[in-house]
């Protein structure tokens, strides 16, 4: 008996070992997940709030490029990566990367434009009529030439579309509109929308001005009083080795935006009245054609040259395989800085765009820094500097990486958690669609059981706004995600909500910490991006460009 006895235990403890060791199995199959989902659970809304209110506090004036408030900010996120564990990835073994730049001002007083109809000449007023679009590479340049109205100033070959189809531009100033036409898919549509795009389209057909004409549809998304108002802010270029400027087109010796009021009388005597080219441009149709008009522009510009440091950190993958590849998480850090006061108030604070992206930030790095195993890749976090000035530092950063540039596989961009505004139920990932990112991104959604919507704001075109645009220029597969505009609460209305923050808030002293922000949802965003980021940097095959993606073709081609 005590034998049979001995046995019955003996095997008793043999089951329990054995259903331990079936437990410990499916935990080990799981462990990728398991470890995910306790890293996910770190990311606190109480430690994004505090983040923000720091970034966003008066002591840093608004975190202008170039100032003493952006560089605390930059030294704040250096200090919490370090603390983390995080290593360095800057120059030189630090967590900075030195982006050198050069800050442009308009001479209001010399700038000078005037159009010559039938020999007579129209003198406009700066500020009133017109702001002038500085040239980044010479303080003084002039040009006199006729006027063609080029439409939206696009040529699009894969989408059988020419706006300077029948039209010689060849030594002549190119008004056109801004946007591109409504018929193209949302980023192809943002894509053609782009400055530079157009700059670039206008040197190449022989132009040698150009005038970027305002419109109904400009004024509802950035009105040109506005526009003046921004002056209070320096353009921006990054310079290269030689000191050049990018986005660069010497051939163009002058360009201007005009008001409402100077567009109008630019068609004066075409035979075609502003609302009937403003129609035409609302129904993609190109209308192109010479003006009865000449126009001189001479542009007066200040540089001053200055640096600001992007701030890049890693976390070193699990995989001794895949860990020379990166998964980068970009957020800007900088914002306006002081600017022209409204209601009294002079400060720019950017709480929202984009010192809840950069909290998000560091609680997605704090998250993986605390995850055991590591994810199979590693992980680039990288707070970049000049994004208001024109996606600048992440611009410097996708062409001057500090890893190998072939390492990168993606970019995840946090730009403005709007999720901050209302419980969000889903989410929007812009670019997502043009490679494989888009599994991923359902995959995280799947997670947090989020819905994944299609973009409702695409007159916007965000999709060249924000500093994802920069890699996927560089051929690297990149996606904006974003609040979406469902809620559990039928008496919320998530796109008013935006409409009226973007009216009264957006880039307005008003953005700032007295806003009635839902940290809580601001935290399932973070958790969304972590996860999004943690299955790209798992999968053994990295994200590839959909076969004959426009992008694929036209950006990973050329890099490679």
């Amino acid at each position: 008996m005590t034998n049979s006895c001995t046995e019955n235990r003996v095997t008793r403890w043999m089951g329990v070992l054995i259903a331990i060791t079936l437990l410990a199995g499916t935990r080990i199959a799981f462990a990728g997940n398991d470890a995910a989902d306790e890293a996910s659970a770190t990311i606190r809304p109480e430690a994004i709030r505090a983040d923000m209110r720091f970034l966003a506090d008066d002591l840093l004036e608004g975190r202008g490029t170039g100032t003493r408030g952006h560089e605390i900010a930059a030294k704040f996120m250096a200090s919490e990566f370090e603390a983390m564990g995080l290593d360095p990835a800057g120059d030189n073994g630090s967590y900075f990367q030195s982006v050198p730049l050069r800050a442009i001002e308009p001479d209001k007083e010399r700038t000078i434009l005037s159009l010559w109809r039938g020999g007579k000449e129209l003198v406009l007023i700066f500020g009133q009529d017109f702001i002038s679009l500085v040239d980044p590479g010479r303080t003084e340049v002039s040009v006199e030439a006729p006027v063609v109205y080029v439409g939206f100033g696009i040529t699009a070959a894969e989408q059988s579309y020419d706006d300077y189809a029948g039209m010689d531009a060849k030594a002549k100033i190119v008004a056109f509109v801004s946007g591109a036409p409504p018929q193209f898919e949302p980023t192809m549509r943002a894509h053609y929308s782009s400055g530079a795009m157009k700059a670039a389209n206008a040197a190449a057909h022989g132009a040698v001005g150009a005038m970027v004409l305002d419109s109904p549809a400009m004024e509802q998304i950035h009105p040109f009083k506005e526009r003046v108002s921004d002056l209070a802010f320096p353009d921006m270029r990054w310079l290269d080795t030689k000191g050049q400027p990018n986005d660069y087109f010497p051939e163009l010796r002058g360009a201007v935006f005009l008001s409402m009021e100077a567009t109008a009388g630019v068609f004066q005597g075409s035979g075609k009245s502003p609302e009937e080219i403003f129609a035409a441009a609302k129904l993609g149709k190109p209308s192109s054609m010479a003006l009865p008009v000449a126009a001189k522009i001479k542009t007066v510009s200040k540089f001053r040259d200055l640096r600001s440091p992007n701030v890049v950190a890693r976390v070193t993958g699990s995989d001794p395989i895949l860990r020379d590849e990166y998964v980068v998480y970009t957020a800007h850090l900088d914002h306006l800085g002081i600017g022209q006061p409204v209601n009294g108030d002079r400060i720019y604070n950017g709480a929202l765009d984009n010192a809840s992206g950069s909290a998000c930030l560091l609680e997605i790095a704090r998250a993986y820094s605390k995850m055991q195993p590591r994810p199979r890749r590693s992980i680039l976090f990288v707070s970049v500097t000049a994004e208001e000035a024109g996606l600048l530092g992440s611009d410097y950063f996708a062409r001057y990486p500090t890893v190998p540039k072939n390492s990168l596989i993606a970019d995840i961009n946090i730009d403005g958690n709007l999720a901050l505004l209302w419980p969000i139920e889903d989410v929007i990932a812009r670019g997502s669609e043009h490679s494989t990112l888009s599994i991923a991104v359902r995959e995280a959604a799947a997670r947090l059981r989020l819905d994944v919507s299609p973009d409702p704001f695409r007159e916007l075109v965000f999709f060249i706004r924000s500093d994802q645009y920069s890699f996927v220029k560089q051929g690297i597969p990149s996606v904006f995600p974003s609040a979406g505009t469902k809620s559990s609460d039928p008496n919320i209305k998530p796109q008013q909500i935006i409409t009226k923050w973007r009216q009264t808030t957006y880039h307005k002293p008003q953005d700032d910490m007295n806003q009635p922000f839902d940290f809580e949802s601001g935290a399932k965003y973070a958790r969304y991006n972590f996860f999004l980021g943690y299955l790209v940097a798992q999968k053994t095959e990295k994200p590839a460009w959909n076969p004959g993606d426009f992008f694929g073709e036209h950006y990973a081609k050329k890099a490679n």
